[in-house]
C-alpha cells in the first residue's frame, strides 16, 4: 500500500530570506529536495513541503533550522544545507540548535563568528575550559581560524593583555636571517593565514594599532626560547613541524593568566624523516593531564567546499593502499 501524502507550508519574512535559504537559483531547495525524496515548492513567501509524513517532517526541521540560522545574521553554504540533514536525520537537531545559538564573535564588519560543525563546538567548548588545548584536524576544518577568534574575544574582554603568534618556520630551518628584511619581515610569509584571520576579525587599521602597542605580537618558534609569557593567548599553528623538543620548550613558556591553543595536521608533517613530530607526541604524552584538552577533528568537520573533503579522503585511501601495499612488499622479503 502506498503511504499517504501530507502537506505542509513554512512561512518567511520576505523574498530576501526566502533566497537567503534557498539559495541562488534554488541550489539548497534542490539538496533537500535529492536528499530527502520529497517534493518542495517556494510560492510567494511560503515553502510547501509534499510526500510522506516522514519525509515532510524531516524536511520541515531542516528548513525551519536553516531560518533559524539564517535570522542569526550568517550567510548560508550548500554545507550547512547538508550538515544540518545530516544531524536531524540522525536525532541530534537539539546539539544542531544550540551549536548555532552560539556566537563567538562578532568582526569587525558585523559578521558572526560560530561553530559550523559539533567538532567545532565541541573544540570551542575545549579552549573555554582548559589553560592549554591540542586541536588536530585536516584542512578546513577550522582549528586556526576559531582559536583566533576566541584569541581576539580574550583580547577585547580584557581576559588576557596580548595574543602572541608563532608558527614552525620549516622551509627556513628557523635560520631566518638570510632572508631580507627585519624580524617582522623574516616572519610574515609563515604567519600569513594567522594575519588573514585577524585582518577579517578585527580590520586592518585595528589590526596595526594593536600590533604597535604590543598587545600582538608574531614571533618565530626558536625566539620562544627563555621566555615566559603571562597574561597571553598563545597560539602556535602548524605544530606538526614542531621536534618534541621545540614543543616541550613552548609549552613550558606558559605562564599565569594565559591560555595556549596548538593547532596542526599530522597528515601534513613536513620535517625530515629522522624527526619526530612534537605534536603527536604531546597529544599523547599530555592527554590525561588536568586542564589540557586534546581535540581531534574528524572529516565531517571539514566546512571548506565539498571538493576539500572529498580530496582530503581519497588522500587518506591512497595512503592506506600505499602503506598495504608496503607492508605486503616487506612481508614478502
Amino acid at each position: 500500500m502506498p503511504r499517504e501524502q501530507v502537506e505542509m507550508r513554512i512561512d518567511v519574512q520576505d523574498q530576501q530570506e526566502m533566497v537567503g535559504i534557498l539559495g541562488r537559483n534554488d541550489e539548497y531547495l534542490h539538496i533537500l529536495q535529492d536528499a530527502i525524496a520529497c517534493v518542495l515548492v517556494a510560492r510567494g513567501n511560503v515553502i510547501i513541503a509534499s510526500g510522506s509524513e516522514e519525509t515532510v517532517n524531516l524536511a520541515t526541521q531542516v528548513i525551519e533550522e536553516l531560518l533559524f540560522l539564517y535570522r542569526q545574521g550568517l550567510p548560508l553554504t550548500s554545507h550547512d544545507v547538508r550538515y544540518s540533514l545530516r544531524m536531524i536525520e540522525s536525532g541530534r537537531q537539539a546539539s544542531l540548535h544550540r551549536m548555532f545559538a552560539d556566537t563567538v564573535l562578532v568582526t569587525n564588519r558585523g559578521r558572526q563568528v560560530k561553530a559550523k560543525t559539533l567538532g567545532q563546538w565541541n573544540y570551542l567548548e575545549t579552549i573555554k575550559h582548559n589553560v592549554i588545548t591540542i586541536g588536530i584536524g585536516p584542512a578546513g576544518t577550522g582549528k586556526t581560524y576559531l582559536a583566533v577568534a576566541m584569541a581576539v574575544k580574550a583580547l577585547k574582554t580584557k581576559e588576557v593583555e596580548r595574543i602572541i603568534l608563532t608558527r614552525p618556520a620549516v622551509e627556513a630551518g628557523e635560520k631566518l636571517g638570510f632572508l631580507p628584511g627585519d624580524l617582522q619581515d623574516k616572519v610574515d610569509p609563515y604567519l600569513r593565514p594567522l594575519y588573514d584571520a585577524l585582518y577579517d576579525m578585527m580590520g586592518m587599521e585595528n589590526f596595526q594599532k594593536y600590533l604597535a602597542k604590543g598587545s600582538i605580537e608574531v614571533a618565530p618558534l626558536a625566539y620562544m626560547r627563555g621566555r615566559t609569557l603571562n597574561d597571553s593567548f598563545i597560539i602556535l599553528d602548524e605544530a606538526q613541524n614542531t621536534t618534541p623538543e621545540q614543543m616541550k620548550m613552548v609549552l613550558t613558556r606558559f605562564g599565569f593568566g594565559s591560555k595556549m591553543v596548538v593547532t596542526g595536521d599530522i597528515t601534513q608533517i613536513d620535517l625530515p624523516n629522522s624527526k619526530r613530530s612534537g605534536l603527536i607526541e604531546a597529544a599523547h604524552v599530555l592527554k590525561n593531564v588536568p586542564d589540557i584538552g586534546v581535540m581531534r577533528f574528524a572529516e565531517g568537520d571539514v566546512v571548506r567546499h565539498e571538493i576539500v573533503a572529498a580530496v582530503i579522503k581519497a588522500y587518506e585511501q591512497y595512503d592506506r593502499a600505499q602503506d598495504e601495499k608496503q607492508a605486503a612488499k616487506l612481508k614478502e622479503e
